[in-house]
C-alpha cells in the first residue's frame, strides 16, 4: 500500500505557531501511516513558517504552501489542499487541534469497509489554550449511541434530522472524507463564507452519501480567544451566513413546514 495514495492529511495554519509543532507530531505519530501530510500557511506574521520548514525532509509532507498574502478565508485554504490532495480520503487537521495515535487507525477504515459512506467523524474532548481538558459534553450523544462503536446514517435523513438543527461536526479535526463525495458535492460556495462556511461544506458532502459517527473521542479540539468560531459568536459575523445556510438545505431536502416554521424561530 503506497502511503501516499490512501489519505491526504491537510494542515492548513495561519498565526498558530505555539500549537503547531504539537499538531504536526500528532498526525506523524498516527499508528496508521498510510498518508501524505499538505502543509499550508496563509500569510502567517508569526514564526508558524520557521516551524513547518523544519518538517520539508519529513517523507510524508508532499507539499508546504506558504501564501504571501493573506486569503481571509480558512476555507480557501481547505479547498487549496483539496486540490492537491492524491489520497482517496482526505483529513484537514485543523493546526491548533491535536489528535489521539488512534484517529487514522479508527476512522479509514470504517470508509473502506463502507464504500457508500462520504463522512465519517469521531467525538471531541474539548482542550483550552494550554492544552488542559475542559469538562464540557460537545459530543451530545444519545443514549441509544453509547453501548456502539460507531453507527451510519443514510446522509439525506442526517442533514434532515441533525445538520438542520445545527452543525454536527463542530470541528473538521474530527472528520476524514471521501474525496470522491467531495467532487460530486462541490461546496466551493464555502469558500466565501468566513464563519460557517464548515457547516454548509459538511452538510453538501453529506448529501452525497452516508454519515459515520465514531463514538469515541480521538480528536482534542482546542478553544481560545483567537478561533474564528469565538470571534463570529462574539461580534455576530456568522448569522447571516446561518440564515443562508438554512435555506440552502431547505432547497436541498425536503423539510416539513412546521420544522421549517421552529427552525426560522430559532433564527
Amino acid at each position: 500500500m503506497n502511503f501516499r495514495t490512501v489519505i491526504s492529511v491537510i494542515i492548513p495554519n495561519y498565526n498558530y505557531a505555539p500549537y503547531l509543532r504539537e499538531r504536526i507530531d500528532s498526525v506523524l505519530n498516527q499508528t496508521f501511516q498510510d498518508f501524505e501530510l499538505i502543509l499550508l500557511d496563509d500569510a502567517s506574521t508569526d514564526n508558524s513558517v520557521e516551524i513547518l520548514n523544519k518538517y520539508r525532509d519529513n517523507p510524508h509532507i508532499t507539499h508546504i504552501k506558504i501564501n504571501e498574502k493573506n486569503t481571509g478565508s480558512p476555507f480557501q485554504q481547505w479547498l487549496k489542499g483539496i486540490s492537491l490532495a492524491k489520497g482517496t480520503y482526505i483529513w484537514i487537521a485543523e493546526s491548533d487541534d491535536i489528535a489521539s495515535p488512534r484517529f487514522l487507525e479508527t476512522t479509514v477504515p470504517l470508509l473502506e469497509q463502507h464504500p457508500d459512506a462520504a463522512i465519517c467523524f469521531s467525538g471531541s474532548t474539548l482542550i483550552d489554550e494550554h492544552g488542559n481538558i475542559i469538562l464540557h459534553d460537545i459530543n451530545k450523544w444519545s443514549k441509544k449511541a453509547m453501548p456502539q462503536k460507531y453507527r451510519i446514517f443514510n446522509g439525506n435523513e442526517y442533514v434532515r434530522r441533525n445538520m438542520y438543527w445545527r452543525n454536527y461536526i463542530a470541528n473538521a479535526s474530527a472528520a476524514i472524507f471521501r474525496k470522491s463525495s467531495f467532487e460530486q458535492a462541490n461546496p466551493t460556495i464555502c469558500s466565501e463564507m468566513r464563519y460557517s462556511g464548515d457547516w454548509l461544506f459538511w452538510t453538501r458532502l453529506a448529501l452525497h452519501g452516508s454519515v459515520i459517527e465514531v463514538y469515541e473521542e480521538l480528536n482534542f479540539f482546542r478553544q481560545h480567544a483567537r478561533k474564528v468560531t469565538v470571534k463570529a459568536a462574539n461580534n455576530g459575523g456568522g448569522k447571516m451566513e446561518d440564515i443562508e445556510i438554512i435555506r440552502q438545505i431547505e432547497l436541498a431536502t425536503p423539510i416539513k413546514p412546521y420544522k421549517r416554521t421552529i427552525r426560522h424561530g430559532i433564527l
